[in-house]
């Protein structure tokens, strides 16, 4: 696994977007692996190893999550800005490889499949992101999956989030965070304590006063506390998606209905749908069924 950052402009002007890399960085066939709202890219650790014999994966940390720069005015955080910066993000890792059999073989894909074709695996918030990228003209996504997310947001999952997102609890010891983790994060289904620990590992830092904080700006919150709960409707962005998409759903799930993911597969790019049991909002992408179904899709 490498670190990088790609510079990324705003209306606030420029910031870097962390992002982690794994695989052969030659390899032109490119999986990028976005979070969701209050998550990072080291969610995505497992399915990566899983990939990375390959695919070269990239893992992005959102502006305002993770190891990413935070923004001053909090309406930037925003699906413009998002687009804009992955956009970026896509220009720097589709670059042309060094001469060679993979140069030779990312200039036959550019040939059949438009420059800078990626592969994109999105959850929830991720998904979105994926999801309007893929729906532009001449779009860079070659296959897209929405994970556990769809064009119909219900305003009880949005209540729900905004019970907890932009909150900046404190934790004295990784055992206090892991308990936070496991309440807030229970819908993400059966995890091992392994992952738990992971998700804590990688979800938290060491503040100036010695506590743990999440990795994330809590000014990422404001747009829940600012805004009256509603259904948001994107069904005119989701049916201009023409590429190959996978649909994944928590059987359980709050955010993406079943009767959203039915007709999402009678409309649009007509995904496949894969329900998993157990899970709510949103499968984690880490146990082996989940990643098996993602990589078959990815690898055909």
């Amino acid at each position: 696994m490498r670190s990088h950052f790609v510079t990324c402009l705003g209306a606030q002007g420029c910031h870097r977007m962390h992002y982690f890399e794994w695989g052969d960085a030659a390899n032109p066939h490119v999986v990028i692996c976005v979070h969701g709202l209050t998550r990072n890219g080291r969610d995505f650790d497992w399915l990566a190893q899983a990939l990375a014999a390959d695919c070269r994966v990239v893992c992005p940390d959102v502006v305002g999550r993770g190891a990413s720069d935070r923004l001053a005015a909090h309406e930037g955080y925003n699906y413009p800005q998002y687009l804009a910066d992955m956009t970026a993000l896509i220009a720097r890792v589709t670059a042309p490889a060094p001469d060679g059999w993979l140069a030779r073989l990312a200039a036959w894909l550019r040939r059949r499949h438009g420059p800078a074709a990626v592969d994109w695996v999105g959850t929830s918030m991720g998904g979105l992101i994926g999801m309007m990228l893929a729906a532009q003209p001449a779009s860079p996504i070659r296959r897209l999956v929405m994970n556990d997310v769809g064009p119909l947001i219900p305003k009880d999952a949005l209540a729900r989030i905004g019970e907890y997102v932009g909150r900046d609890p404190r934790f004295a010891t990784p055992e206090q965070a892991e308990a936070y983790f496991r309440k807030v994060c229970a819908p993400f289904g059966p995890l091992t304590d392994e992952q738990w620990r992971h998700l804590v590992r990688h979800g938290t830092r060491r503040g100036d006063d010695g506590a743990l904080r999440l990795v994330y700006d809590p000014g990422i919150g404001e747009p829940f506390r600012n805004a009256a709960y509603r259904d948001i409707d994107l069904w005119p962005v989701y049916d201009k998606v023409r590429c190959p998409t996978l649909l994944l759903r928590g059987a359980d799930s709050d955010l993406l209905l079943r009767a959203t993911a039915r007709e999402m597969r009678m409309r649009g790019p007509h995904p496949e749908l894969v329900e998993f049991a157990g899970v709510g909002h949103a499968p984690m992408l880490m146990a082996d069924d989940q990643i098996a179904v993602v990589r078959e899709f990815l690898l055909k």
